[in-house]
């Protein structure tokens, strides 16, 4: 998909979507996006390396913090909606989200269109979003068997299957095109913003570029929680009574050994 916007002001033009591009054996490959991609994901890796090296049980670093922190969140929420999933599903929403949010910032560093915003190309979004519903299949799959995952899709009548499984099929589009269009339009505005003469926009790009910031987490923020929702759902079928009846029994079993400790001996 090659989508672009054309602003012209002042003498120049910026071109906003129109990639840079490659061409290995007759397919056109973003350029742009490979380099930002990779800048993306070095960033996130680098972040790694620092917090496995400076990771202290007794004096924690303010990066350890900060990364305990964010899994501790999304780990308290899921457990208080979804109940308790497989130890590596928070993990994997809190990476997704650093790299989406690192992504993001991108868009308010300037490259001079050098290395734009990956998320705001589908030909990033689309594989992210297949491989979080890839995952969560195999997760469904494995917690509850072929059998029963097949079953769930015809729950709780048979004449739902086909919209349960057009609802599958649609889940990975939304979810690329939901990051997609937003910081792609997020990229629209700035870029349009500066191209404005001074007496349009008193207070500078600055605070423009700030709330382009705050857009880049939440989005990040909204795929990670989606992730996670779509392995709740994977693992408890489309009604989600298998996860709700098991925290339930988690809840059920704590009460009463809380007051079985109560009782006098």
């Amino acid at each position: 998909m090659n989508t672009w916007v054309t602003a012209e002001g002042g003498g120049s033009g910026i071109e906003i979507g129109h990639h840079s591009t490659w061409d290995i054996f007759g397919f056109s490959v973003h350029a742009d996006t490979i380099t930002s991609t990779i800048i993306a994901g070095a960033v996130v890796i680098g972040l790694g390396l620092m917090l496995r090296r400076s990771a202290s049980s007794e004096v924690p670093g303010k990066l350890q913090l900060a990364w305990e922190a964010l899994v501790t969140w999304v780990n308290d929420q899921v457990e208080s909606t979804l109940g308790r999933l497989n130890p590596f599903v928070v993990p994997l929403a809190a990476s997704l989200f650093v790299f989406i949010f690192v992504a993001n910032l991108l868009e308010v560093i300037p490259t001079d269109h050098k290395a734009p915003p990956p998320t705001a190309d589908v030909n990033l979004t689309y594989p992210l979003a297949l491989l979080v519903i890839i995952c969560a299949t195999v997760y469904g799959i494995r917690e509850r068997g072929v059998a029963s995952y097949a079953k769930g899709f015809f729950e709780p009548y048979p004449v739902m299957g086909i919209f349960n499984i057009l609802e599958e099929i649609a889940k990975p589009i939304s979810l690329s095109l939901r990051l997609f269009g937003n910081i792609f339009a997020g990229g629209v505005m700035l870029s349009i913003i500066g191209l404005l003469p001074v007496w349009l926009t008193p207070v500078g790009i600055v605070p423009w570029k700030l709330f382009g910031m705050f857009i880049g987490a939440i989005q990040a923020l909204i795929f990670a929680l989606l992730t996670i929702l779509y392995f709740g759902m994977a693992g408890s079928g489309h009604g989600g009574d298998d996860h709700g009846e098991a925290h339930s029994s988690d809840e059920d079993a704590s009460k009463q050994e809380a007051e079985g400790e109560l009782q006098p001996a």
